[in-house]
């Protein structure tokens, strides 16, 4: 496309158009949290943890022919101060790009927490679709990487 100035840069982006093939779009970067209390007792956390793994494993192929870069933190929130630190409101949780994935915190009786804390605790619920889940579908998970 050729601007009003004699540019032949149309403004949209370096794909666009015949904007100049010099101009280089930045990777897009996809910053993924796991925050748990205990991923060697707690079921859920290790369950929540296998599902992350496993969807990313799943849309890696993608994400690399987009020329999608993901960074993976999986932080052990074992003191007041990290917990401080990161807003850590329940366990386990999953943010992407700073959001959580499931805004609404909806929690219910851990056992094998119980187990190790020798009384009752609750963990996070996932709710996907109208269900509950004690750890995260993996389409959840690919839904708020594609929507974040």
């Amino acid at each position: 496309m050729l601007k009003s100035n004699g540019s032949t840069s149309c403004g949209c982006g370096p794909s666009c158009c015949d904007a100049s093939k010099d101009v280089k779009m930045g990777k897009r970067r996809i910053i993924i949290d796991s925050l748990f209390l205990d991923v060697s007792v707690c079921t859920r956390c290790q369950g929540t943890d296998t599902s992350l793994d496993e969807a990313l494993s799943e849309v890696s192929t993608v994400l690399k022919a987009t020329d999608v870069e993901v960074v993976v933190n999986k932080i052990n929130v074992n003191t007041e101060e990290l917990a401080k630190q990161y807003k850590f409101v329940s366990s386990p949780t999953i943010r992407v790009n700073g959001h959580d994935i499931q805004m609404e915190v909806k929690e219910s009786l851990c056992e094998s927490c119980g187990d190790l804390c020798g009384e009752d605790v609750d963990c996070r619920v996932w709710v996907y679709q109208g269900k509950e889940y004690a750890v995260p579908p993996k389409a959840m998970i690919v839904e708020a990487m594609k929507n974040k």
